[in-house]
C-alpha cells in the first residue's frame, strides 16, 4: 500500500529544503538567531546575559508574546484587530476605577473588566461578520471608541487621566496573584545562597537574589503559547481557523462556522489584550490613559515576522511568539550596547518590510505563483 501511495502520480513530492523554506516559523527562526548572535557578539559582557538582565529581556518580550498570540490566531483567521492598544488602556483603566474609585474588590473588579472588553471583541467580531466590512475600517473606529472612553472616564470621574492605588487594594486578594505574583521564589533563593546567581550584598535585601521569581506575566506568556498552538495545530477548531483565513467561501461550503470562528477569535484577542492590561496595572500599580499605544502594531509586527501571511490561512504561534521574542530582545538590547534606543522604531520599520517580502516569497512557494 505505501508504494502505491509513494508512485501515485496526484501527490506531488516535496524536497526536504522546499518543506523548510515553507515553514511559516522560518522567518522567526532566522531573525532569532541573528539577533542573538549580535548582541553576542557586542553586548556580552553589559549584564545582557546575566540572570537579572536575561529577566529583563525575558518580561519585555512575554509582553509583546501575550498579545502576539491573539493577533496571530485572528490574522490566521483572515482578520486584523487595530483597537488591541486602546484596549490595553481601557482595561487597565475599568480596573482602576472599579477597584479604586469605586471601592469594588480587585477580584470583582478584574473579572467585569474581562466580561466588558470580551463583549468588546465579540461586537468587533459581530459587525464584521454580519456587515462585511473590513476589520481593519471596524477595528479603527473601536480604537478611538476605546480612547476615548479612557480618557473621558477618569476625568469625569477623578479630574485626572492617572489613578494610582491599585496595589493598596490588591493586598491580600486572591485573583491579584494570579496576574502580579511570582513564582518560584524559593528555587531563586537556593540558586542565590549556592552562588549560582547574584545576590544583594547591603542594605535590607542582603542576601536576596537580584531575580526572586518568575512574573506571571512570563507565566501567562508561555501558557497563551502553548494553548494557541496546540489549539491551531492538534484541534478541529485549529483547521477551522485556518480554512476560515485561507477561502472563507469554500469553507462555508464544508459546513465550517465561518461566522463563529471569527467573532470567537475577535473575543480572544480580547481576551489577551486584558491579560496584558492586568497584568500591566499590577506591575506598576496604577492605570493611565495613554497605555497601550502602538500595541496594536507591535502585535501584527511579530506576528508577521513569525510567518503569518496579510492575506490569512496560514502563520504560526510558535513563530509569533518568536517575532515577540526579537522584539523584546532588541528593544533591551539596544539599551545594554549603548545604542540610541530611539532607534527601536527604525529596526521595526526595517524588519517588518523585511519580513513581508520575505512572507511574499514563501507565499509565492506555496500557491505556485510567479
Amino acid at each position: 500500500m505505501s508504494d502505491t501511495t509513494a508512485d501515485d502520480e496526484r501527490i506531488k513530492q516535496i524536497s526536504p529544503l522546499r518543506q523548510a523554506l515553507i515553514r511559516p516559523e522560518l522567518g522567526g527562526i532566522v531573525g532569532t538567531i541573528a539577533v542573538f548572535t549580535f548582541f553576542l557578539l557586542f553586548a556580552f559582557d553589559s549584564g545582557m546575559f546575566s540572570a537579572q538582565g536575561a529577566m529583563n529581556w525575558s518580561v519585555v518580550s512575554a509582553q509583546f508574546m501575550i498579545i502576539a498570540v491573539g493577533a496571530c490566531l485572528l490574522m490566521i483567521a483572515g482578520e486584523f484587530d487595530l483597537s488591541v492598544g486602546s484596549m490595553i488602556g481601557f482595561a487597565g483603566m475599568m480596573i482602576a476605577v472599579f477597584s479604586v474609585t469605586l471601592g469594588w474588590p480587585m477580584w470583582a473588579a478584574i473579572l467585569i473588566t474581562f466580561a466588558i472588553c470580551i463583549a468588546f471583541g465579540a461586537l468587533n467580531g459581530y459587525i464584521v461578520v454580519r456587515t462585511g466590512l473590513p476589520s481593519f475600517i471596524v477595528t479603527l473606529a473601536t480604537l478611538f471608541i476605546l480612547r476615548g472612553f479612557t480618557i473621558f472616564i477618569p476625568q469625569t470621574l477623578e479630574r485626572k487621566t492617572i489613578i494610582g492605588g491599585i496595589r493598596e487594594v490588591a493586598e491580600g486578594d486572591w485573583l491579584a496573584p494570579l496576574f502580579g505574583g511570582k513564582i518560584l521564589g524559593g528555587f531563586f533563593q537556593w540558586m542565590g545562597d549556592n552562588g549560582y546567581i547574584t545576590v544583594f550584598d547591603r542594605g535590607n535585601l542582603a542576601g536576596k537574589p537580584v531575580v526572586d521569581g518568575i512574573p506571571m506575566l512570563l507565566v501567562w506568556a508561555l501558557g497563551l503559547v502553548i494553548f494557541g498552538h496546540i489549539l491551531l495545530t492538534r484541534t478541529r477548531f485549529g483547521n477551522w481557523i485556518f480554512a476560515s483565513g485561507g477561502d472563507a467561501q469554500a469553507a462555508r461550503y464544508v459546513g465550517v462556522p465561518v461566522g463563529a470562528v471569527k467573532i470567537k477569535m475577535f473575543m480572544f484577542t480580547a481576551f489577551c489584550a486584558t491579560v496584558f492590561a492586568v497584568c500591566q496595572v499590577m506591575e506598576f500599580g496604577s492605570a493611565g490613559a495613554d497605555r497601550g499605544l502602538l500595541k496594536e502594531f507591535e502585535a501584527i509586527i511579530a506576528v508577521v515576522i513569525g510567518g503569518a501571511l496579510l492575506t490569512g490561512g496560514y502563520g504560526s504561534v510558535i513563530g509569533a511568539a518568536l517575532g515577540a521574542l526579537i522584539f523584546g530582545v532588541v528593544q533591551q538590547g539596544l539599551f545594554f550596547a549603548n545604542v540610541e534606543s530611539s532607534l527601536f522604531r527604525v529596526f521595526l520599520g526595517v524588519i517588518l518590510l523585511l519580513a513581508v517580502i520575505l512572507n511574499t516569497y514563501i507565499r509565492r512557494l506555496i500557491t505556485g505563483e510567479r
